[in-house]
């Protein structure tokens, strides 16, 4: 028997430790929110805590269709 001591979530919500770039803090959960492509620079992507999704009513990258 295998014991586990992180929550079951679907394996295609993916959620991680990071930079919210709403509130600019790191905090637990962010989210994937926009990819920002650049033809001759490295682009950049934005994060958003479940607070910070909430509050500015954001969708989260992998949630769009």
């Amino acid at each position: 028997m295998t014991e586990t001591t992180q929550p079951d979530t679907a394996s295609d919500t993916p959620r991680g430790y990071g930079y919210c770039s709403w509130h600019q803090r790191f905090a637990e959960d962010v989210r994937l929110i926009d990819v920002i492509e650049q033809g001759s620079g490295s682009g950049g992507v934005q994060y958003a805590c479940p607070p910070c999704v909430t509050a500015h009513q954001l969708t989260p990258f992998a949630d769009r269709s």
